[in-house]
């Protein structure tokens, strides 16, 4: 199974240790919309509390490219306040783990 469908299917299932594994212990975790830049630790603790939220729903999902060191791929979101965005995500790959991932998006 590649690494975006096992990132697929643990954000679908919502299951935080299932994508929690997917992280490289010394991953760092960018988001350009706010500029915030997270360690994998950081992450783990917001990825854990956005998927036990309800309202925090990935309502499409697609792989514009894969390779051994790097996944690229586009979604829509919906967030608990009611908004959406559009995210496109470069994820960088080592010892088939995510050891970077940057993200940017546009509201919608």
């Amino acid at each position: 199974m590649t690494i975006y469908e096992q990132v697929s299917k643990s954000l679908g299932d919502r299951d935080i240790e299932a994508y929690l594994e997917l992280l490289h212990e010394d991953g760092t975790f960018v988001f350009h919309k706010s500029g915030a830049q997270y360690s994998t630790e950081e992450w783990s603790v917001i990825a854990s509390s956005a998927l036990a939220n309800e309202g925090f729903v990935q309502l499409s999902s697609r792989c514009l490219f894969e390779a051994e060191d790097i996944l690229v791929t586009h979604a829509f979101m919906s967030y608990p306040d009611g908004s959406k965005e559009s995210v496109i995500a470069v994820l960088m790959k080592k010892d088939d783990k995510i050891i970077r991932m940057e993200t940017g998006s546009t509201p919608i």
